[in-house]
């Protein structure tokens, strides 16, 4: 399938309809930067700077990019916004491939863990449990047998909008009452998928941004209790962030990378905001593999983010 797997033109059309505010607003600011200049000096790269910096790419990355750029400026005199442009592609792509291994294969889960188990975590409101129903209803369809469980007992509408997704993509959700212990839902839902073969568990926990104490708490007792069913679980943490929130989506992620072994990123919303940079910025800060984007509200609105594409489609090919 090659590091990059298979692209559809159908995939690249939502990828490049969802990143459309960002490339806009991206192509727009480059052009005025360049207005009246003939080369690139130290003026085109400090307002280039505030171009990334205002695309919430944030302000390391931005520096380690302007770095490049300079660099490479300096030998090869770029002129032109579309030389540019290809410039700025080329740098972040290559930044985004020194910070992941590889990209995720397309909703494919590893060979030698059955159930594998993925914990879900993130503030309300980012599309937390939206996002584990597109999740659910891909390896449905990649034909893995999904089990949900709604560990978000504090509130009543996760537990519903949970089932809601559960009924629509046709994938068990195990409850309990409002209120009942998230590790006691964690472990009825192992134990269930377990007795039944299934091949993937995902594990939806409360979003509340408490104190980093009573969070690691919370969280690492639900991982306790899963061990006693699958010793390995979780395989994956993965942490959903909005993208549309830019600088806070950082916050987030340092908040909960502080509180719990999150290993895998998902990002939300990116059809709606010209802050589509703050992918760049999360993926090189926290050196956290970027899993999945979201790239709108329909079930098929979800991608395995590939750097590649994403680069291409924010820059041109």
């Amino acid at each position: 399938m090659g590091i990059f797997g298979f692209f559809s033109k159908e995939k690249k059309d939502t990828l490049d309809k969802g990143l459309s505010k960002t490339k806009e607003s991206v192509f727009s600011k480059i052009t005025h930067v360049l207005i009246g200049k003939s080369k690139v000096d130290d003026d085109v790269l400090d307002k280039l700077e505030d171009v990334l910096i205002s695309s919430d790419v944030g302000v390391e990355t931005t520096l380690k990019i302007i770095k490049r750029i300079e660099k490479r400026a300096a030998a090869d005199k770029y002129v032109s916004s579309d030389e540019l442009t290809y410039l700025l592609r080329e740098e972040i792509a290559a930044l985004l491939m020194e910070n992941q291994s590889q990209d995720a294969e397309n909703f494919a889960i590893p060979e030698t863990s059955r159930p594998y188990v993925i914990m879900v975590v993130g503030v309300n409101g980012v599309g937390k449990t939206t996002t584990i129903g597109k999740m659910a209803y891909q390896l449905k369809k990649n034909g893995y047998a999904v089990y949900l469980g709604a560990a978000d007992t504090f509130r009543a509408a996760a537990v519903e909008q949970l089932v809601i997704w559960g009924e629509r993509v046709g994938a068990p959700v195990v409850k309990q009452k409002m209120g009942s212990d998230p590790a006691s839902v964690a472990y009825d839902t192992l134990s269930s998928a377990k007795t039944n073969h299934a091949d993937v568990v995902i594990i939806d926990t409360a979003g509340r941004l408490h104190n980093k104490v009573n969070l690691m708490n919370e969280l690492t007792k639900i991982k306790n209790v899963m061990k006693k069913v699958i010793p390995e679980a979780p395989h994956e943490i993965l942490l959903i962030l909005d993208g549309s929130t830019g600088q806070n989506a950082f916050e987030q992620a340092k908040q909960f990378t502080a509180a719990t072994e999150v290993n895998a990123l998902a990002i939300t919303k990116l059809d709606g905001t010209a802050k589509g940079g703050v992918v760049i910025g999360i993926s090189d800060q926290f050196r956290i593999p970027v899993k999945y984007i979201g790239l709108g509200e329909g079930i098929g609105d979800i991608q395995v983010f590939r750097r590649k594409e994403f680069v291409n489609s924010l820059f041109g090919e």
